[in-house]
């Protein structure tokens, strides 16, 4: 048998091509250092790509998602459609010279402690390539695989069971039935549009959810957030989101949506819950439009028994029911990151390990972490790129 390729890597090995991988090669080449992006589909951010669904709009403004070096063009809105992104990807691809080696999976990444180098075994085609260099960054991010949770009698179901990761738009569903399982951001457009196409949506509400306003007197949700962290404490914040929150929308309550006892920022720094921005979807809700459930007790050929005993028919079911982190799938002999796929180390300092090996987009706070992220791995790894170009001239 032949043996696999071997290729030498002349600066850090970048695992995926979606916004965190794009960054930090930017920044990288932006101080000299060459890289080489591996990404296992055939495009840039394939998540957006392939994996959203058509209405999808960027939740914060346009300002706070800009990737380092590059803002985004004048003429985009305040809040960019997923075709605008998409393209402001690709142009920042362009403009910093990024070229991944699409369609390369990678099946296992391990330092290599007597040569002091990592190898990475990746496939294209069938065929294996091992990758070696001195440095690593994991920037698969937090949304690489979609969970499908085990409901009791799924398998039961007659009609199709998908993921929202597969849902493009409501018409094919109009008329239909829909139970949308998860109440998040994803949930409730996907419930918002499903109404759009004159479909009959029933959203599960299992968890509580903090639902707040996309904007407060015409400015930002977001923006003033980040404005009164400047000068209050976290939980003074959460409790004056909370407030206008309940001034502005109501009690959410009535409408079957708990609120979680921890505030919305809390909850996004300890455990990544992101609160969902409503942007049409309550008052969908408030019409009818758009029926809220408890938790599902188990699925039926034609629906769903609630665990409050009532019986919801469907004709389909979508699950929004979030993504995970697959980097304990293939990077080998390493406890930088949990079982979960997630650094250590908590933010900000959750960038860097050992060995040369460095994280990006896992911060659970959206773009902007992965700018963050991205500019301090991009700035360590060159000081030690400078360090060893001198040694060896």
């Amino acid at each position: 048998m032949a043996a696999s390729p071997v290729v030498w890597v002349n600066g850090p090995i970048v695992v995926g091509a979606g916004p965190a991988g794009l960054s930090v090669a930017a920044c990288l080449r932006e101080r000299g250092v060459p890289s080489v992006v591996l990404d296992r589909a055939d495009c840039v951010a394939s998540l957006w790509q392939y994996g959203t669904y058509d209405r999808l709009r960027l939740h914060l403004p346009r300002h706070f998602c800009e990737l380092p070096g590059m803002p985004f063009p004048d003429s985009y809105p305040e809040y960019p459609t997923k075709r605008q992104f998409v393209s402001y990807l690709e142009a920042y691809a362009a403009h910093f010279r990024v070229h991944p080696r699409f369609n390369t999976s990678v099946t296992s990444a391990r330092y290599d402690d007597d040569a002091g180098l990592w190898r990475v075994h990746a496939e294209n085609g069938g065929v294996v390539t091992e990758y070696i260099g001195r440095w690593l960054v994991v920037a698969t991010g937090e949304n690489a695989e979609h969970v499908l949770p085990e409901i009791d009698g799924i398998k039961d179901f007659c009609g199709r069971v998908s993921h929202v990761s597969e849902y493009k738009s409501g018409a094919p569903y109009s008329g239909k039935h829909v139970i949308v399982v998860g109440c998040g951001n994803s949930g409730m457009e996907v419930c918002l549009d499903l109404c759009d196409h004159n479909a009959l949506p029933a959203m599960v509400a299992r968890d509580s959810v903090h639902v707040l306003p996309r904007e407060i007197l015409g400015v930002a949700t977001f923006s003033v957030a980040v404005f009164l962290r400047r000068f209050l404490p976290l939980w003074l914040v959460d409790r004056t989101l909370v407030l206008l929150s309940w001034l502005l929308l109501g009690n959410l309550e009535k409408l079957g949506i708990r609120r979680p006892s921890r505030g919305p920022l809390e909850l996004k720094k300890t455990r990544g819950r992101t609160p969902v921005l409503d942007i049409g979807a309550l008052a969908r809700i408030r019409s009818g439009d758009i029926e809220v459930v408890p938790g599902i007790r188990r699925f039926f050929c034609d629906g769903a028994e609630l665990v409050d005993g009532r019986r919801v028919t469907a004709d389909a079911v979508i699950m929004a029911t979030g993504y995970h982190s697959n980097v304990p799938q293939w990077l080998k002999g390493c406890d930088f990151f949990t079982e979960e796929g997630y650094p250590r180390v908590p933010f900000p300092d959750g960038w860097k390990g050992q060995s040369g090996l460095y994280s990006v987009g896992f911060t659970r706070r959206g773009l902007s972490g992965v700018s963050l992220d991205a500019v301090k791995v991009a700035q360590d790894i060159a000081m030690a790129w400078n360090n060893q170009t001198a040694t060896t001239c």
